[in-house]
């Protein structure tokens, strides 16, 4: 097949021309059936997948063979970049040129750099190649360099996941499109196995013919090979396979590494940086510290000159601050006489606490006597409730007997008269019942006087404990309201000792605030001592350079008035002066010259022993008696 060939047509002639059966043979309509029911460009895919086993199946078994290091020149490895070129060309589109129309492969596998970004450097070394002109070229050029890098597989996985991408470049039936792509890109990961090396620069790829010599793909009996070769091909696969993936995994902890490495680097730079600026920092610093400490001299001298000044303001603040304690003291005698009278008035109240107290255990005592007491009554209450039922109950049963007795008179009379119409025939037992009548009478008429008694007691009795019952329900109503009455009042008095609790908290709150302002107030006092104290020694300290002050200032005025005399005279010179002008003594080594430097005499040094103590000077100075001028010793004769 040549370069610009299209797709290939011969895999659908191989598969129906060759070998075509007669028309009159029935091998004829059978083709003829299948041809009609099977889609053309799926048998295509079909073929190309079956040959793309067969070349990778053959290329890894070869290679194994052959020691599994490949060169360019090696045949089935050729034949397997020829059966991709054709995968890749199946079903491609025709894109227009400006001369001709053109159908590559390049344009699919230039976008797997866009997907993978590892592929960037396979494309941008296939680009810099120089002898390449086609794009043709330039893909086969690209295949060598995936294979030899081992990640063909993976690029053309990129590839074919985005359909939407390569519908742009492919038919919907072409290889790439379907599932056979995704089949022939799983083969293509038993090619990780062979290590190929390949040269691509001096190769020429652009006028390469791709044509599939099938005659390597036929079995022979004598390339069979034992199954103990097969063992150890498989056994050698798996140490490569090993191999690769502890090579992947060191790349990975490399890369890591050099990750760590980078940052690392990057953070001493930074430190670096941080120490240069800390540096410069530090410098600042110390030109602050140094005019800092050229500031505190100037502040210094100039706290000397406003001493004065703020002399003036101690004694106008010493002069507030004692208004300010007369207000303080009078404060504080306000606060002591309203303490005085707030623990007066807290004792009173905690009097009549005690008293309320007391009160309230003896309302308390008297509670517990009047309900005793309402018990008692109410027991009483239902005795003679009680005993009034009893009574009732008894007036029910004499109302009974009454009745019996009535009936029983009743009988009687009817026997009487029975008796009376009997007379003359029972004259004996008339008299004898006579007499029980007469008895029976005199039973009846007691019984009758009976009875009325005990009517008159069982009424008597009934209206007395009528009365009492009464008076027990009066009594009993003026207790509930003498119990209402000590209810509101026990209630009044719970209020009261609300109210005198609350009073006696805010009592305790104003007598924490009073010992607050005593504490305050005894801070002020140690304020005051300690500005009294610093007052009296600022003081002190300004009366004494008051009195240096004066001295200078009179010894200053002496000292100029000396001047003012002696202005316009001559010092002597040494060999002149030979004796003091005091004691008149030869000058010798014992007694050294002293010049004046305002009058201009010459002492000699026990003469000279006047001395005035200077603030700018350690040692006294040396004064002269006639002008209070400072003296100076003569070293030599040459000295004017």
């Amino acid at each position: 097949m040549g370069e610009g060939a299209s797709a290939p047509r011969w895999w659908g002639a191989a598969s129906r021309g060759g070998g075509r059966p007669r028309s009159g043979s029935p091998g004829a309509a059978v083709g003829s059936r299948w041809g009609a029911v099977k889609d053309p460009t799926a048998v295509e895919r079909a073929n190309l997948l079956n040959m793309a086993k067969l070349s990778i199946k053959g290329l890894i078994e070869s290679a194994l063979s052959f020691g599994r290091t490949l060169d360019s020149d090696y045949p089935p490895l050729q034949q397997f970049f020829v059966v991709m070129e054709h995968c890749l060309k199946h079903g491609l589109k025709v894109r227009k040129s400006f001369l001709s129309y053109n159908k590559t492969i390049w344009g699919p596998l230039e976008l797997v750099e866009k997907l993978y970004p590892e592929a960037e450097e396979i494309a941008a070394s296939v680009r810099d190649l120089p002898g390449l002109k086609t794009p043709l070229g330039r893909a086969r050029a690209w295949l060598r360099l995936a294979l030899m890098q081992k990640k063909m597989a993976d690029y053309l996985r990129c590839l074919i996941i985005q359909r939407d991408l390569l519908s742009e470049f492919y038919e919907y039936h072409a290889l790439m499109m379907e599932e056979e792509g995704a089949v022939i890109v799983g083969l293509l990961v038993g090619l990780n196995v062979i290590d190929a090396n390949l040269c691509v620069k001096g190769e020429d790829l652009d006028s390469q013919v791709g044509v599939i010599d099938f005659s390597m793909y036929l079995k022979n009996e004598d390339d069979i090979g034992s199954k103990e070769r097969n063992v150890q091909i498989a056994a050698i696969l798996d140490q490569k396979n090993y191999v690769e993936e502890l090579n992947r995994q060191l790349n990975s902890t490399v890369s890591s590494l050099h990750a760590r490495v980078d940052s690392l680097e990057k953070s001493n730079t930074k430190l670096i940086e941080e120490l240069a600026i800390a540096k410069n920092n530090i410098i600042k610093l110390q030109e602050e510290n140094h005019q800092l400490r050229s500031e505190n001299t100037l502040i210094l001298m100039k706290t000397q000159h406003h001493l004065e000044v703020t002399k003036v303001d101690v004694e106008a603040e010493l002069q507030t601050y004692r208004h300010s304690r007369q207000g303080l003291d009078e404060m504080y005698n306000e606060a002591r006489r309203q303490l005085r009278e707030e623990s007066q008035l807290r004792q009173d109240i905690e009097n009549e606490l005690m008293v309320q107290v007391s009160m309230k255990h003896e309302i308390e005592l008297a509670m517990k006597l009047l309900e005793k007491d309402i018990h008692e009554k109410q027991d009483t209450l239902i005795g003679l409730r009680q005993q009034l039922d009893e009574v009732k109950a008894i007036n029910i049963e004499m109302y009974q007997k009454l009745q019996v007795s009535d009936d029983a008179m009743k009988e009687k009379n009817e026997i009487v008269s029975r008796l009376e119409d009997k007379t003359n025939q029972i004259t004996a037992t008339m008299k004898q019942l006579e007499q029980r009548l007469q008895q029976a009478e005199k039973s009846q008429m007691e019984a009758e006087n009976e009875d009325k008694k005990f009517k008159q007691e069982c009424m008597s009795k009934s209206e007395n404990l009528q009365k009492e019952i009464s008076r027990k329900e009066k009594q009993l109503v003026q207790l509930e309201t003498d119990l209402k009455i000590e209810k509101e009042w026990r209630q009044t008095l719970e209020d009261d000792l609300q109210k005198e609790k609350e009073t006696l908290s805010h009592l305790r709150v104003e007598t924490q605030q009073i010992i607050c302002l005593k504490k305050e107030f005894l801070k002020l006092q140690d304020k005051n001592r300690q500005l009294k104290k610093i007052c009296h020694d600022q003081e002190e300290a300004l009366q004494e350079l008051a009195c240096k002050l004066s001295e200078s200032k009179l010894k200053i005025e002496d000292i100029k008035e000396a001047n003012k005399a002696l202005q316009g005279q001559v010092w002597l010179k040494d060999k002149e002066a030979t004796h003091c002008k005091l004691c008149e003594k030869e000058f010798s080594l014992s007694k050294r010259k002293h010049h004046c430097r305002n009058c201009g005499e010459i002492f000699c040094n026990a003469c000279s022993d006047n001395e005035l103590p200077l603030p700018s000077s350690p040692k006294p100075v040396r004064v002269c008696d006639s002008c209070h001028a400072f003296l100076i010793q003569r070293c030599s004769s040459n000295m004017p």
